[in-house]
């Protein structure tokens, strides 16, 4: 076969369908994947065996010209799709610009332009204030920072299944140990796990879950002592996991009438993604901090901590900040992204995906005992697989599903404490035609295995 002797044209313009011209890897990628294990350490590793020259729309091009659809958005990250035409020439006009000053030396409007949307976009009626950083990780430590300096407490509440990134604080905050917490300790003190809301696997009404948590931060934490909860609205790498109604809400009150910053982590479930700008809406909630990154600048490194203005400035002078974040370039893409998440029907398109997923993924449970479980919203949903006697996890099942779907040129994530969780992501820009394709080949892994 002969092997892409020319890059194609990523974006829109990118012919969409499904295409394989070698097994993959193809020649060209396992020569660049070879390199990869020669210059890249051994922990940074990857999940399809393809090196990606052009992407658009629903679908990633590889090296030697195998055009994949594509169920994962890079983690939730292109869901404008990539290298959108507004966000491209956002870039390309700042690029050309300047490309960096530091914004704590020499300010420039697109940073602020980009904290003003989202004050005005984020839950909540009240006066917020916004900045940002360069990744979801960065987010939630800077949010820690700015909850433990306004509360003068130490001690933080994350949830089971939860994650939250790879630094220090953040492996803290993660409930995983393998592949992110394991032989790197020790972590961050004065960070406390408790018990989420797992309809499927614990059968609790959102209220006694949150009494059952509530009274575990109680007990081993004391609300005077705590500083902040955060959570995520919809676990991501836990397992997509929807808290049972009246889960959130309990918590959101009870951090109000306890001083207690309630900290809603939407790097994952921002920006149209569950079918609501944020996913905090559907539950009712109104943050006191919310945390953003992922699909926030459709592809370039950019993370954000928004919330009241009293808390956000309870910060010192200097305390907050770093030299790339808010970079200029990440900043105008951000407002293109934002821009197209507003005004073409980024949440609508969500939400029709989302009653597609649905569809699909129930009628596969309906015939298939091994899917325990379809939840999620929007397009971020999820199959839970499990042995259809005891309702033990089956994470062998959900990655020969995940490996046999690769195989066939569809990219789909695992995810899930306990790795048996398949989530679907798929770029907002993805055609009904080609989601359908995808799900067809989903179906068939299935089957197969």
């Amino acid at each position: 076969m002969p092997l892409l002797d020319t890059i194609p044209a990523g974006g829109p313009a990118l012919a969409q369908e499904r295409r394989l011209v070698t097994p993959l890897p193809g020649p060209r990628s396992a020569e660049i994947l070879a390199r990869k294990t020669d210059a890249v350490p051994a922990g940074v590793a990857h999940t399809v065996p393809i090196a990606a020259v052009a992407a658009g729309g629903g679908i990633v091009v590889d090296a030697d010209g195998n055009s994949l659809i594509d169920l994962g958005s890079g983690i939730a990250v292109t869901s404008v799709g990539n290298a959108h035409p507004k966000v491209a020439a956002a870039v390309a006009a700042q690029a050309a610009q300047f490309t960096h000053t530091c914004f704590m030396i020499s300010p420039y409007e697109s940073y602020i332009e980009v904290a003003e949307a989202l004050n005005r976009l984020t839950p909540g009626g009240f006066a917020k204030k916004t900045a940002l950083f360069n990744s979801g990780a960065e987010a939630v430590e800077n949010a820690i920072k700015i909850a433990r300096k306004h509360t003068g407490r130490q001690a933080v509440v994350a949830f089971e299944h939860g994650y939250h990134g790879r630094t220090n604080l953040t492996m803290a905050l993660t409930a995983k140990a393998m592949p992110y917490k394991s032989g790197f300790g020790p972590f961050a003190p004065e960070v406390y796990r408790a018990p989420l809301s797992y309809p499927f696997r614990d059968g609790l009404s959102g209220a006694d879950a949150a009494t059952r948590a509530i009274t575990q931060i109680e007990k081993q934490v004391g609300a005077e002592n705590l500083a902040a909860v955060i959570i995520e609205p919809i676990q991501g790498e836990g397992g997509f996991i929807v808290p049972a109604d009246g889960f959130l809400p309990a918590l959101a009150e009870w951090c109000r009438a306890n001083g207690v910053v309630f900290i809603a982590d939407e790097v994952q479930t921002g920006f149209a993604r569950t079918g609501t700008m944020f996913a905090s809406e559907q539950f009712g909630i109104e943050p006191d901090l919310v945390t953003t990154a992922k699909g926030i600048a459709a592809g370039l490194p950019l993370a954000a901590v928004t919330g009241r203005a009293e808390i956000m400035d309870a910060a010192h002078a200097g305390g907050l900040g770093g030299t790339y974040g808010g970079n200029p370039i990440a900043c105008a893409a951000a407002l293109a992204a934002i821009d197209v998440f507003e005004n073409d029907g980024m949440v609508e398109r969500a939400q029709q995906i989302g009653a597609l997923l649905r569809e699909r993924l129930n009628a596969l449970a309906a015939a298939d005992s091994r899917i325990g479980d379809v939840r999620g919203r929007g397009a971020m949903t999820a199959i839970e697989f499990v042995d259809p006697a005891t309702k033990a996890p089956d994470a062998a099942l959900a990655g020969a599903v995940a490996k046999a779907c690769i195989a066939e040129g569809v990219i789909v994530l695992t995810c899930g404490t306990f790795g048996n969780v398949i989530r679907f992501l798929p770029p907002l820009s993805i055609g009904d035609e080609l989601l359908n394709e995808g799900l067809d080949v989903v179906a068939g892994a299935l089957a197969a295995v």
